[in-house]
């Protein structure tokens, strides 16, 4: 293994993001608890969705901050936040305060997570960077695998409330982890105003990687909202087989396939993708259409397959859209356009959450399902039209 992995600061950073992100992942099971106290599709995409629109508005502008202050305060603020979220939503359960729980969720996770990877990035020689930022962000796709897992098996047996307490748990142990952590960088005073604002900044959103971002973002957060809840519809039993798919497959297409964004070219990697995804929406749809209750479609196969699908796709999407993004950006405004393709994957995520709430709430999910397959081949067609981008 290269020496990188005896580096005590990078493998303490990685597993703090594995902690926190197995603490923020204990709630992908939220719309069950939501529903399961009387809400609606409509209150789950509200509350679920309130998450990402936090996150768009502080990840672009946060960045200059954790340059000036340093990175462990943010990382500190970051995982308060969350374990305090989680505390709250076992303390009253009521709708309103789980709303208030993912507005908490949403400025934990934009602080602890730029402030995270900045501090990444400073440890790693660029040499080495992408082999290390890859394994870096597998520690989150593990952590998207066993949380819903094990956050399953508790409720099941033991309910919601010990499940937000075990969250609570996961960060506290984040928490330790980040105190054991050398001190971040600190290179500049506090900016007057975040660099997104500055003449030009906001003409890279008219490209079209992003608006291909926008597309890949909007499949996967209706994806992740309302699956649980889709599956409960069907009588499934084990939601968290899909999660389980789709992480198994991220984190395999970066391990073993990750090189190819390189020697291909960044479209030639993200076209194929995007109708990949396509096609893991349309097994949804072709479920909530054809299924029926007396054990003849194999629902949990399918299930399994349009998580697989979908994993993979994302695997490569993530990275190979920042990639591209960053390929047609000056080095000096990179920072900007990294803060902005951030923020557009999540208005994606965001309008899948709030805009199919209403959608499944009227008409029902097989709609859902092929109203968004239907928006995905749309952007699987506009990503046909992607410049080739480098190839290494």
């Amino acid at each position: 293994m290269p020496s990188i992995l005896a580096d005590n600061p990078f493998l303490r950073a990685t597993v703090t993001n594995f902690f926190f992100f197995s603490s923020l992942n204990a709630f992908i099971l939220l719309p069950l608890h939501i529903h399961e106290r009387g809400g609606t599709e409509i209150e789950i995409g509200v509350v679920m969705g309130l998450y990402n629109a936090v996150g768009i508005v502080c990840q672009p502008l946060i960045g200059p901050w954790i340059d000036a202050i340093g990175r462990r305060p943010f990382m500190f603020a970051g995982v308060g936040l969350v374990g305090g979220s989680a505390l709250l939503a076992a303390a009253v359960p009521a709708i309103p305060a789980l709303a208030l729980v993912r507005v908490m969720q949403g400025l934990g996770f934009s602080a602890f997570f730029v402030a995270n990877y900045s501090y990444v990035i400073d440890l790693v020689p660029p040499d080495r960077r992408g082999w290390a930022l890859g394994i870096y962000g597998v520690s989150g796709l593990a952590a998207t695998a066993i949380a819903p897992l094990v956050g399953e098996w508790v409720v099941r047996g033991l309910g919601f409330r010990p499940l937000f307490l075990l969250a609570a748990l996961l960060a506290g142990v984040a928490w330790v982890l980040v105190g054991r952590l050398p001190g971040g960088r600190r290179d500049a005073p506090p900016p007057v105003r975040a660099s997104v604002w500055e003449s030009g900044g906001l003409a890279e959103l008219w490209r079209r990687p992003m608006a291909v971002t926008l597309f890949f973002g909007l499949g996967g957060g209706t994806i992740w909202v309302f699956l649980p809840t889709f599956a409960e519809s069907l009588g499934v039993r084990t939601l968290a087989l899909f999660y389980t798919a789709y992480a198994t497959a991220a984190i395999g297409v970066r391990v073993f396939g990750g090189r190819l964004l390189d020697t291909l070219g960044r479209a030639a990697v993200i076209v194929p993708s995007m109708f990949v995804q396509t096609i893991g929406t349309a097994l949804l749809a072709m479920l909530a259409l054809l299924v029926d209750r007396s054990g003849s479609t194999p629902v949990l196969t399918v299930l399994f397959l349009a998580g697989l699908l979908s994993g993979g796709a994302h695997g490569f999407l993530y990275p190979g859209l920042a990639a591209l993004v960053t390929d047609e950006t000056p080095e000096t405004r990179r920072g900007v356009v990294v803060g902005l393709f951030s923020a557009v994957f999540l208005v994606g995520q965001t309008g899948g959450a709030l805009v199919f709430g209403y959608v499944t709430h009227a008409v029902g999910y097989a709609a859902t399902w092929s109203l968004l397959t239907a928006l995905l081949l749309a952007g699987a067609g506009l990503s046909l039209r992607l410049a080739p981008g480098r190839t290494g």
